[in-house]
């Protein structure tokens, strides 16, 4: 059986490139603080509060929640 190695990945990085915005435009428009923006851009939160993601979600005006996130597999050999 092959392994499969899975992540999901935020695209919030690009959404907010794709409207030329800054993170710290993001953070202000939804009330996070910078930092937790910059570690969500980057990918680099372990955990995501589901409100941040609301809030990230309302203030891009996004229809669907598959713009926001990715899910990835990559299949071992």
């Amino acid at each position: 059986m092959e392994e499969r190695m899975v992540s999901i990945i935020l695209n919030v990085q690009t959404l907010i490139d794709e409207r030329g915005w800054t993170q710290k435009q993001l953070a202000e428009k939804t009330g996070i603080r910078r930092a937790a923006v910059s570690e969500i851009c980057n990918n680099m939160r372990t955990s995501i509060n589901r409100e941040h993601l609301e809030k990230i979600a309302e203030v891009l005006e996004l229809k669907d929640i598959k713009e926001l996130i990715e899910l990835r597999v990559e299949q071992e050999e």
